[in-house]
């Protein structure tokens, strides 16, 4: 499996403000999107989120986004090595996706862009 970069994601109560440190930090612009109830800004190699604390909550217990060459190549890897598949390989807007518990009890969301 070929690891392309990652994304940590930071849960924030004031995301306008998170944003404008975010990009001082990195020199890039936010891009802006809705994940349900939840706000959410990509700014470099940051995934700041903000929203309903019940939302929250869910999403914290993903530790960072993998983007990744091929999900179907990460689904195989990531069962041979023993992680345990919680969701997906999924179609999304910008690719596909999948959640996996690595054999650790770290769960990581892994990302690419296929068709």
């Amino acid at each position: 499996m070929k690891i392309l970069g990652t994304t940590l994601r930071v849960c924030v109560d004031d995301l306008e403000g998170s944003i404008a440190v975010y990009e001082r930090l990195t020199g890039s612009e936010a891009l802006r999107f809705r994940r349900g109830e939840v706000s959410v800004a990509a700014v470099g190699c940051f995934l700041l989120m903000s929203g309903p604390e019940e939302e929250l909550a869910v999403l914290r217990r993903v530790a960072a986004t993998i983007a990744v060459a091929d999900v179907t190549e990460a689904h195989r890897s990531l069962t041979e090595v023993g992680a345990e598949i919680l969701a997906g390989p999924m179609r999304t807007p910008a690719g596909r996706n999948l959640l996996a518990r690595h054999p650790d009890g770290s769960v990581f969301e892994y990302v690419d862009r296929g068709a």
